[in-house]
């Protein structure tokens, strides 16, 4: 029987990809792990392993082919015994993705399947990127989920035995890599007759009308370009990092209450143990093994305040308050077409040399697009530092899931009053951004002071 290959949701947000390179070709045997395809999403480029043996009986969507949707058939393996040629003919008849989006989308009815799905209405975030599902009975089905919604990792051959056969996927146990579902798993259950699929509850009747809400759109074109002369602009397609930032910036103003908190913090301290440190840094091959910026520890300064007031390493769902019990502090870093948010996990508990070494790597990579989703999803706050570009202050609109983020400004040489006295001092301005759902101010406030204590008495920092 032939297995489809389909287009992977590579993180949890995923509703589309660029199919940028394949590295194989038709007649080629893979096996489970081998890396047969090269996908580009909003914000990396990304390797493709096979789950399935068997031979490339059919390459569908062709190597540079934009916009190729989750779930959408992009290749035909031939399984083992099988015709190539038989595999080919025999293979899901789903058409590629065009290689360019239409200038209009054409206005689609909610499919009658929406009323099974309306379990997401409480979610959204869920109703905005969960893809709807072609109604073409040839195409592909979407991977299963669990009853707590989380993806089961199962092979296309695995899942259409497992349906033939009566049987839930989710409750058979994969021995696959990271384990997925295989083809030998669902064999062995249903030898051993488990693994049925549950009966399918009735839907609840006011489910029907819990459709998602369309996210209002922005000018048209012809809006917009009427105020110009004609010839004096040219037109730039939007990418998909530019249209998914603008979306989650949108999503982020409209449904956070935003509030702002912003102190200044002596720098002098700071720097002249950065300078003692970077000076103390062993050599390895002749060059220091660390070089700390004052980034590194303004990311080691909001862990250390994140951990010392908990109740701020929040966030917010309709239902709970999500306590985090590491900080991961996501980083704003600039790439060529918009801003990617590697993240410092556990932050906290590092050392500002090994924060400061990461944060070179996941900045060097984002560069490249060339971050893993778990590097740059997630996170509990996140730091965006204008200071290097010479802005004196600014406020950073939250990414969420996070409750708070930190906008960092120029240290500069201010006049300030001490002991009465005038004297000059580096002073940083920075803001903190706060959703005001889940921290208040009074507690914003209070990580606020938490921060400038230790940038104001970085030692604190070491121990």
């Amino acid at each position: 029987m032939p297995i489809n290959i389909t287009m992977p949701a590579l993180s949890p947000t995923m509703e589309e990809g660029n199919l940028s390179k394949w590295l194989v070709k038709e007649g080629d045997k893979v096996g489970p792990g081998d890396v047969i395809a090269e996908i580009e999403t909003d914000k990396a480029t990304m390797e493709v392993e096979a789950v399935d043996e068997g031979t490339v009986a059919k390459i569908v969507v062709e190597a540079g082919t934009e916009g190729v949707k989750v779930n959408a058939l992009i290749a035909i393996l031939a399984a083992e015994g099988e015709s190539v040629e038989d595999a080919a003919k025999g293979g899901g008849d789903a058409a590629p993705a065009p290689k360019a989006a239409p200038a209009e989308t054409p206005k689609a009815e909610a499919p009658k399947q929406e009323a099974e799905n309306s379990s997401t209405a409480s979610d959204p975030a869920a109703k905005l990127d969960k893809p709807i599902r072609d109604q073409n009975p040839a195409a592909p089905s979407p991977a299963p989920t669990t009853k707590s919604g989380e993806r089961v990792f199962s092979s296309p051959l695995a899942r259409r035995i497992a349906k033939d056969a009566g049987l839930d996927v989710s409750a058979i146990s994969g021995s696959g890599p990271h384990g997925r579902v295989v083809k030998s798993d669902v064999e062995k259950a249903i030898a051993s007759g488990t693994g049925k699929a549950p009966a399918a509850a009735e839907a609840p009747q006011a489910a029907a009308s819990a459709a998602p809400a369309a996210a209002p759109k922005g000018m048209s074109d012809d809006a917009v370009l009427k105020n110009f002369a004609e010839g004096s602009y040219e037109l730039v397609k939007h990418d998909g990092m530019r249209k998914t930032i603008a979306r989650r910036l949108q999503e982020s103003k409209q449904t956070i209450p935003h509030f702002y908190v912003t102190v200044d913090c002596e720098l002098d301290a700071l720097l002249a143990l950065r300078a003692q440190l970077n000076k103390a840094a062993p050599l390895k091959d002749d060059k220091p093994v660390y070089k700390l910026s004052v980034n590194d520890m303004v990311i080691k300064a909001l862990a250390l305040a994140l951990r010392d007031v908990p109740d701020a390493n929040v966030s917010w769902t309709d239902e709970n308050m999500v306590m985090h019990k590491h900080s991961d502090v996501g980083v704003a870093v600039s790439i060529p077409g918009g801003l990617i948010t590697p993240i410092i996990r556990s932050a906290e508990q590092k050392t500002l040399s090994v924060i400061s070494n990461e944060m070179k790597d996941l900045g060097k990579r984002a560069k490249d697009r060339k971050l893993k989703p778990e590097e740059y999803q997630g996170g509990t706050s996140s730091v965006s530092n204008m200071g290097m570009m010479g802005v004196k202050d600014f406020a950073a609109v939250i990414n969420p899931p996070h409750a708070t983020i930190l906008a960092v400004g120029a240290g500069e040489q201010r006049p300030v009053v001490k002991d009465g006295e005038l004297a000059i001092a580096t002073v940083m301005s920075v803001t903190l951004s706060t959703d005001h759902r889940a921290v208040d101010g009074a507690l914003g406030a209070q990580l606020l002071a938490a921060f400038k204590g230790y940038i104001e008495s970085p030692m604190g920092m070491l121990v």
